[in-house]
C-alpha cells in the first residue's frame, strides 16, 4: 500500500478556495433572500417590488417565504444522509469526495442565480412556486458539494497541525465569501447609477458573483488528486444504518444540538443585518456592506491568536467564550437607534469590534471539532464515516438557517413602522446563543483528545 502524501500549504489553500466558492453562494441566499422577497418599507421605497404574497398566510404564523424555506428542510432531511452515505460508499477511481463536488458545482451555482429570477414581474403565486423549486435545487446541490467537501477535512488533515491549518484557511475563505456577498449592494448601486433598473441590477450582481463562486468550487476539484492524499476504505453501511451509528456518538449529538443553535442565532443576525441598518439605525442599505466587511476584516486579525490559544485552552473553552460574545453582541443590537446615546453609524462600528473575535472562533474551530469527533469515532468503531458526520453538520447549518428564515420573516411583520420585529429578532438570536453555549458545555473534549492521542 502506497504512503499517502501530506497536504502542502499550497494545496491547503487550493482546497480552501472551494470553500470561498460555496460560501459566497450560501451567503447570497442567507443575506439577501429575505431582503429581496420580503422587503421592509425602506427597501420598498428604494424601488424593490413585491414578487410573492406577503403576510402571515400559512396557519396564521408563517409568511409564504418562511414556509418555503422551512418546508424545504423536510426535503433536506432525506437528501443529507443519502448523499453522505453515497459519498462514504463511493468506489470511484477519483476518490470518494471529488466526483460529487465536480458534478454539483455548476447546478449549485445556477440554482442560486435563478432563485432571484422570478418569471412574473409583480406579486404572484407562480413566483412563489418557482422560488420553492429553485431553493430545493439549491439545497440539494449544496449538499452534494458541501458534504463531501467537509468530509475531506479530517481525511486531508492527517494530524492536528494540518487540520488546524485547513480549518483556519477555510475559515478565511468562508468569511471572505460572505464579505463578497455583502458587497452586493455597492455593486448593484453602481449599476443603478449607470442607469440600470434596480431589479435588473440586483440580478446582474448576483449572477456575476455566482459565476465567480462556480469557478472557485472547481479549484480543489482540478488541483487535488484525492487518492494521493487520502487512503480510506469505502464504508459498507447503508444510509440509515450509518446515520444511526453516527448519532450513537454522544459527543456528536451534543455538538450537533449546539451547532443548530449557533446557526439559528447567526443566521437570524445576518439575515436581519440589512434591516438593523435601514430600520433601526436609519442608515443607507450600503452601510450593511461596510459593517460586515469591517467585521470580517477585524475577525481576521484574531486568526493567529486563536491558533496560538487553541493548544493552550482547547477548542471547547474558546467556543464557549464565542457564544458569550455573540450573546452580548445580539442583545446590544436590540437597542440600536435612538435608545442609545451614540451616533447611529458609531453604534454599528462598536458591534463590529465586539463581535469580530467570536466570528473568527466560529469560523475556525467547529469544523476542527467535527473532524476530531469523526477521527475518534473511526478509531473506536473501525469504520470511517466522516461523510455522514459532516452531512449532519450540513443539515444543522440548513436547519438553523431554515428556522431563522421562518422566525425573521414572521418577526418582520411586527411593528414595521417602529422596527419592533427586528429588535425581537436580535433578542431571539441572543437567547438561542445562550442555549447553544449551555449545550456545548456537555461536550467531553478531554475524552476525544485522549482517544486520538492513543492511536
Amino acid at each position: 500500500m502506497n504512503q499517502v502524501k501530506k497536504l502542502s500549504t499550497g494545496k491547503v489553500w487550493c482546497f480552501a478556495v472551494g470553500q470561498f466558492g460555496w460560501s459566497v453562494l450560501a451567503a447570497l441566499i442567507s443575506s439577501w433572500l429575505v431582503n429581496y422577497y420580503q422587503p421592509d418599507l425602506a427597501t420598498q421605497q428604494a424601488g424593490q417590488p413585491i414578487f410573492i404574497p406577503q403576510g402571515l398566510a400559512i396557519l396564521g404564523v408563517m409568511t409564504i417565504l418562511g414556509a418555503i424555506t422551512a418546508f424545504g428542510r423536510i426535503f433536506d432531511a432525506v437528501t443529507d444522509p443519502l448523499i453522505a452515505s453515497m459519498s462514504d460508499r463511493c468506489k470511484s477511481r477519483d476518490g470518494r469526495r471529488i466526483p460529487f463536488m465536480r458534478v454539483a458545482a455548476i447546478p449549485f451555482g445556477l440554482a442560486c442565480i435563478f432563485t432571484f429570477w422570478s418569471p412574473v414581474r409583480g406579486e404572484s403565486w407562480g413566483n412563489a412556486a418557482f422560488l420553492f423549486l429553485m431553493l430545493m435545487l439549491f439545497y440539494l446541490f449544496m449538499t452534494m458539494y458541501c458534504t463531501p467537501y467537509n468530509a475531506l477535512i479530517p481525511e486531508l488533515g492527517s494530524d492536528q497541525k494540518t487540520r488546524m491549518a485547513i480549518s483556519t484557511s477555510i475559515s478565511f475563505t468562508y468569511i471572505a465569501g460572505m464579505a463578497v456577498a455583502y458587497v452586493a449592494p455597492v455593486i448593484w448601486g453602481a449599476l443603478q447609477g449607470m442607469g440600470m433598473e434596480r431589479v435588473t441590477a440586483i440580478r446582474t450582481t448576483f449572477t456575476v458573483i455566482s459565476v465567480i463562486g462556480i469557478a472557485c468550487m472547481f479549484v480543489p476539484v482540478f488541483t487535488i488528486r484525492e487518492k494521493e492524499y487520502v487512503q480510506a476504505a469505502p464504508s459498507e453501511s447503508k444510509a440509515l444504518k450509518s446515520l444511526a451509528a453516527t448519532f450513537k456518538n454522544h459527543d456528536f449529538r451534543v455538538f450537533v444540538a449546539s451547532d443548530i443553535a449557533y446557526f439559528l442565532g447567526i443566521t437570524m443576525f445576518q439575515t436581519a443585518l440589512p434591516f438593523f441598518v435601514t430600520s433601526l439605525l436609519k442608515l443607507d442599505e450600503s452601510m450593511s456592506t461596510v459593517y460586515f466587511v469591517l467585521m470580517t476584516a477585524l475577525s481576521v486579525l484574531f486568526y493567529i491568536p486563536i491558533n496560538k490559544l487553541t493548544p493552550k485552552f482547547g477548542k471547547k473553552k474558546l467556543i464557549l467564550f464565542a457564544f458569550t460574545v455573540f450573546t452580548i453582541s445580539f442583545v446590544y443590537t436590540a437597542f440600536f437607534g435612538d435608545s442609545l446615546p451614540i451616533p447611529p453609524a458609531v453604534q454599528g462600528y462598536i458591534l463590529c469590534a465586539v463581535a469580530a473575535p467570536a466570528m473568527a472562533i466560529f469560523g475556525i474551530l467547529p469544523q476542527a471539532v467535527v473532524a476530531d469527533i469523526s477521527e475518534c469515532d473511526a478509531l473506536e468503531t473501525g469504520e470511517n464515516r466522516s461523510g455522514m458526520f459532516f452531512a449532519a453538520r450540513t443539515f444543522a447549518f440548513k436547519l438553523g438557517q431554515s428556522i431563522a428564515m421562518l422566525l425573521v420573516t414572521a418577526f418582520a411583520t411586527i411593528g414595521q413602522e417602529t422596527g419592533a420585529g427586528y429588535r425581537i429578532t436580535a433578542v431571539a438570536a441572543a437567547a438561542v446563543c445562550v442555549l447553544g453555549g449551555v449545550l456545548f458545555m456537555l461536550y467531553n473534549e478531554k475524552r476525544v483528545y485522549a482517544r486520538i492521542l492513543r492511536k
